[in-house]
């Protein structure tokens, strides 16, 4: 560990509803990540930047200026704004931005108000290589902009940490803990790395992820802050679905959890969409992998009856933005969603 961090210094990693000045994205290409249908998902994906575009600006990471002109033709066609878009040439392996994208903290009181935490990244575990050129985006997009950059030296991934922006970190036990992780490290070890590097005071675990989650179980398809003190949890209610118990595991813990200043969480239930499924295999389908972006939330959906009241739910959650639902079906077979694609570069 670096002799000073971020946290030391002052630095905090916002919340998401925080504001934002863009949200990076990974132009994506890799056509293992949707074998035989990549092409079906460019008129989703680019209804996401569209809607993105509204509010703050969108940055992509493409791969060359052939990757650039294919992905301006999609967004030209969805009737994206294209003055809110910058390409950045950033060779990628894949698309998931939230797990290989900068986390940027803030700390307005200090001369550099802005400062990039490149942590390691393999991969979820080693699961898909090669990753070696998403592992450095976070320092190519940090000298670009003449950031300063502190690599805590461990594996951490955007989707793995939640955050309230009052000093709340809230993460699972079944990915963080994972060996294909950081074997030589225990909780408290990786505890303070987390204090240190995105600037918390506290952390709060659940243990279980949602099934078909190849990243090990992954907050942001379970449990999300909508402000300070509230959280989205997802539930089964379907008692013989696989997800239902590991989902009230989750639901009984928070209802324990206290925050810093010794309040309860107030818990808002959200359904579990019906189960997708791709090869036999279970899809990891979620409404908790929304984004939140200036003036809306980005939902995904999936052609089903859960559809209608989960994006009703997430309105009533947040009032003074626009709820978006966006169909992902075809984006889900790469094993995620809006949330897994980008990650906010907080205003200061």
């Amino acid at each position: 560990m670096e002799s000073t961090t971020p946290g030391q210094l002052g630095y905090v990693f916002p919340a998401e509803f925080a504001p934002h000045t863009a949200t990076w994205l990974s132009w994506p290409h890799k056509e293992a990540s949707w074998p035989g249908k990549i092409h079906t998902i460019y008129p989703f994906y680019s209804q996401f930047v569209r809607e993105l575009a509204l509010s703050e600006k969108v940055r992509i990471n493409v791969v060359d200026e052939a990757m650039k002109a294919f992905a301006t033709k999609h967004l030209q066609d969805a009737q994206v704004d294209m003055g809110q878009v910058e390409f950045f040439l950033h060779p990628t392996n894949d698309a998931w931005c939230r797990d290989h994208g900068p986390a940027f903290l803030i700390n307005p009181a200090a001369e550099q108000k802005k400062v990039v935490v490149d942590w390691g990244y393999n991969a979820w575990g080693g699961k898909y290589p090669p990753f070696d050129l998403d592992d450095v985006i976070p320092t190519l997009i940090a000298k670009h902009f003449n950031l300063p950059v502190y690599n805590p030296g461990i594996v951490m991934e955007g989707g793995s940490v939640e955050f309230n922006g009052k000093g709340t970190l809230l993460t699972s036990t079944a990915c963080l803990l994972n060996p294909n992780r950081n074997p030589h490290l225990n909780q408290g070890q990786i505890e303070n790395y987390l204090r240190n590097y995105y600037g918390v005071e506290q952390i709060l675990w659940v243990d279980e992820g949602i099934v078909g989650d190849d990243t090990d179980g992954h907050i942001d398809d379970t449990i999300r802050f909508v402000n300070e003190d509230t959280v989205l949890t997802v539930v089964e209610t379907n008692k013989q679905d696989e997800n239902y118990e590991l989902l009230q595991h989750n639901l009984r813990q928070l209802k324990q959890m206290r925050l810093i200043n010794g309040k309860q969480l107030n818990i808002i239930e959200l359904p579990m969409p019906e189960a997708v499924d791709f090869d036999e295999q279970r899809l990891p389908a979620s409404y908790a992998n929304f984004y939140i972006a200036n003036k809306s939330v980005i939902v995904p959906t999936y052609r089903c009856a859960a559809d209608d009241m989960a994006l009703q739910i997430i309105q009533q959650s947040f009032p003074d933005r626009k709820v978006v639902g966006i169909d992902s079906t075809e984006i889900i077979w790469g094993l995620g969603s809006f949330h897994c694609l980008s990650q906010q570069e907080p205003a200061v």
